[in-house]
């Protein structure tokens, strides 16, 4: 599959494979948040675009467009700034144009929001599915303040994270809900884990040494069971290693 980015002016936001680390993930003793594959795995499944701005914007909490204020920061200028970053839906909302048109496969869409896992104290990242296999113009990226108050994009932060997302196979999905119990094979996995959980707490606080030194229980990042049984072939994901975007060849 192909997500076509089509530059719709001279300088299009940089794109990138979505990269794991997150500032607030290092400042953890022994950067333990890197230990949650699940986390990890979201920070990295889809694309960031960078800023190529920075700026400081401020709030002071009215409705209108002209209640936010956006400055441009460093080798900025306000020309620059303005073709990337504009108050333009009001309401404490700031503006990101991305300087592309998305286009996706027939069947897929577009997730479009802020980076996952990313925490930025003021604002928010407005999030959006978008039918990229069929429109024919861009979309933009929005941030909502949280509060009044003044924030700020450093020159390439991730302001934007693309990821695609199949059109309609949701609307199909049935939830249904069942007794664990009636899952025999599947309740003995979730007592046998249950009990190995358990078990390595308590070795835990005791200082048991060998438990110390395996400091964390990594059946989920090896793709197994707690009884040692193994997720099924070839998809088990631990690592994303998607493909950095390039420029179409001939006749592509």
């Amino acid at each position: 599959m192909k997500l076509t980015c089509y530059v719709v002016h001279d300088g299009g936001a940089e794109m990138v494979p979505g990269r794991p680390e997150r500032g607030w993930m290092d400042e953890f003793s022994n950067r333990h948040p890197y230990r949650c594959l699940p986390l990890v795995v979201a920070n990295t499944t889809g694309w960031e675009l960078l800023s190529p701005v920075s700026f400081t914007a401020s709030w002071n909490g009215g409705p209108l467009a002209s209640d936010i204020r956006i400055d441009a920061d460093g080798d900025t200028s306000a020309e620059m700034l303005d073709r990337w970053c504009v108050s333009h839906f009001a309401g404490g909302t700031i503006t990101f144009h991305t300087g592309y048109l998305f286009r996706t496969d027939p069947g897929w869409d577009l997730w479009v929001g802020g980076p996952p896992n990313a925490i930025k104290d003021g604002i928010q990242p407005l999030i959006g599915v978008v039918e990229t296999f069929w429109l024919p113009f861009p979309f933009t990226m929005n941030w909502r303040f949280t509060r009044p108050g003044m924030i700020s994009f450093k020159k390439g932060e991730p302001f934007c994270f693309v990821m695609p997302v199949p059109h309609a196979a949701i609307d199909d999905v049935q939830p249904i809900f069942k007794k664990l119990a009636s899952e025999p094979e599947l309740m003995k996995e979730y007592e046998g884990w249950g009990e190995s959980r358990t078990k390595f707490l308590e070795n835990l606080r005791g200082r048991d040494p060998e438990t110390i030194k395996q400091g964390w229980q990594r059946d989920y990042f090896k793709g197994q069971t707690p009884s040692g049984a193994p997720a099924p072939d070839g998809t088990h994901v631990n690592r994303r290693r998607l493909n950095p975007p390039r420029w179409a060849k001939d006749g592509e």
